[in-house]
C-alpha cells in the first residue's frame, strides 16, 4: 500500500438532507426494475432541479457521459444501443490512418482483438477497481468500412442528442525519423470529414480525436521525451493542413500516460498549450502501460483501475494550479461513478469518457432491465452514495450555488473549493 497522500478532493461520503437521500434511494430502486426515464435530463431537471448539460470539444452535449474509443463502439448496432440509452457522445473505434494508396505507417496498431477479459485490480493505495485486458489495438477492418460506420452512426444519432466522434491514429515518426507522412494526414482527415458531413442536417464542425494510445508508452517511438513533445506540437497543424476550411474540424489530442515521471506529464500538457498550432481540446489521460504485465501470452499491456485515476487526478490538480487555464478537455480513466466524474470536473473536465464500466459483469449493476449502457448510467446517476445526483447536490451546497437550478457547468474547475 502506498503512503502517498490521496489525490481526491471529495470526502468519503456526501452530506445531504436525509429526505433528499431517501428520494434518490427510491429512484435508484424504482429505475433498477423499470428502466431509466425516456428523457432523463428532463426528469433530473424537474425532480432534482439539476442541469447536466455540458460540452465536448466546445460543442453542446445533453449530458456529460460518453463512450471512449474501443471495441464497444465499432458497429452500428453498438452505436444504436448507446443512442437509445441516451449517452451524451460516442467516440468510435480508432482507425489507423493511410494515404491514397492504402499504405499505413502505423499498420502495426491495426491488430484484431482476439480476446478480452474484465478483471478486478488493486491499486497501490489498496483501493480495488476493475481493468480490461485485451490483445489488439486499433480498427482492423478496411478504411472504407470505417467511413461507412461514421455515416451509419451519424444517421442513427440524427434524431437524438448523441454526438458522434471519429478517432484516428496518424503517423508518428520514431526518434530516428525526421519525416512526417503528411499524405496520411491529408487523405485520412479529408475522407473522415467527408463521411461525417454526408447527409448532415447541420454544418457543425466535426470533433476528431487524435489517439495517442497507451501502447505507445511501450513502443520504441516513445523512447525519447523530446520526440513525444514534437508529436504533440506538430500533429494539430498536420491534421488541419489538408482542409479547405480548418474550422470544419475540432482537433482533440488524447494524451497518454508516458513511462516517465509526473513532471514529464505536465510537460506534455504544457506542450499542447504552448504550440503555435494548438489543438481545440484534449482528452486526459489514457491508460497506464506496464511492460512486465502479461495477458494471453503477450508481455506488456495497458491497464486501468485506481492507479490510473490517482495519477490522472494528481497530474490535473498540479496542472490546474501551476499552468494557465487549459483548453477544453474530456476526462477518461477509471470513471466508475458519478463521484469520480465530479473529481475530474472539479479539475476542469466538461465531459467524461468511460470504457471499462460499460462492460462490467451483470452482477455489478443493480439494474435488471436494459442494456449495459443503460445499467451503467443508472449507477452513474442514481447510486445513493456514489452517483452524480447526490454529489452534485452536495457540491451545490458547499459551493453556495442557487438551490433552484444546479448546473454541472457551474462546478467545472472548482478544484480549490476545499
Amino acid at each position: 500500500m502506498s503512503d502517498a497522500p490521496s489525490p481526491h478532493l471529495l470526502p468519503e461520503h456526501p452530506v445531504v438532507d436525509a429526505a433528499l437521500r431517501e428520494t434518490i434511494a427510491q429512484d435508484y430502486q424504482t429505475f433498477a426494475k423499470q428502466g431509466l426515464p425516456t428523457n432523463l435530463e428532463a426528469y433530473l431537471a424537474e425532480r432534482y432541479h439539476i442541469d447536466v448539460a455540458s460540452t465536448y470539444a466546445g460543442l453542446p452535449i445533453a449530458n456529460p457521459f460518453g463512450k471512449a474509443s474501443g471495441q464497444l463502439s465499432m458497429t452500428a448496432r453498438q452505436v444504436e444501443e448507446d443512442v437509445q440509452a441516451g449517452l451524451g457522445f460516442v467516440v468510435l473505434k480508432t482507425v489507423i490512418a493511410q494515404d491514397e494508396t492504402g499504405a499505413q505507417t502505423m499498420g502495426e496498431w491495426a491488430v484484431k482483438e482476439s480476446r478480452m477479459v474484465v478483471e478486478p485490480i488493486t491499486g497501490q493505495s489498496g483501493k480495488s477497481g476493475w481493468t480490461v485486458s485485451w490483445k489488439g489495438r486499433g480498427w482492423w477492418g478496411t478504411f472504407d468500412e470505417y467511413l461507412q460506420l461514421i455515416r451509419a452512426a451519424r444517421q442513427i444519432a440524427a434524431d437524438g442528442n448523441t454526438l458522434i466522434v471519429p478517432s484516428c491514429k496518424y503517423h508518428l515518426p520514431t526518434p530516428e525519423e525526421d519525416v512526417w507522412k503528411e499524405s496520411e494526414y491529408r487523405y485520412t482527415t479529408a475522407k473522415i470529414l467527408e463521411a461525417w458531413q454526408a447527409d448532415a442536417a447541420t454544418d457543425d464542425p466535426m470533433p476528431l480525436e487524435k489517439d495517442f494510445s497507451p501502447t505507445l508508452a511501450g513502443s520504441d517511438r516513445s523512447a525519447q521525451q523530446a520526440k513525444i513533445l514534437e508529436w504533440l506540437r506538430t500533429v494539430p497543424r498536420l491534421i488541419r493542413a489538408g482542409l479547405a476550411d480548418a474550422a470544419q474540424v475540432r482537433v482533440g489530442l488524447k494524451v497518454f500516460n508516458a513511462l516517465f515521471d509526473d513532471d514529464f506529464q505536465l510537460a506534455m500538457l504544457q506542450a499542447i498549450h504552448d504550440g503555435e498550432t494548438r489543438p481545440d481540446f484534449f482528452i486526459y489521460g489514457n491508460r497506464l502501460f506496464d511492460p512486465n504485465r502479461e495477458f494471453d501470452g503477450k508481455r506488456g499491456i495497458a491497464y486501468g483501475g485506481p492507479d490510473l485515476s490517482d495519477r490522472n487526478l494528481r497530474i490535473m490538480s498540479r496542472f490546474q494550479t501551476e499552468c494557465d487555464p487549459p483548453l477544453p478537455w474530456s476526462a477518461t480513466g477509471d470513471i466508475h461513478s458519478g463521484k469520480m466524474a465530479l473529481e475530474y470536473a472539479l479539475r476542469g473536465a466538461s465531459s467524461f469518457q468511460l470504457h471499462t464500466f460499460f462492460q462490467m459483469p451483470n452482477a455489478h449493476y443493480t439494474a435488471t432491465v436494459g442494456n449495459k449502457t443503460q445499467k451503467a448510467l443508472h449507477e452513474l446517476y442514481f447510486h445513493p452514495e456514489q452517483g452524480l445526483i447526490v454529489w452534485m447536490l452536495y457540491l451545490a451546497s458547499v459551493l453556495g450555488l442557487p438551490r433552484g437550478g444546479v448546473r454541472l457547468t457551474d462546478m467545472i474547475g472548482h478544484g480549490g473549493y476545499v
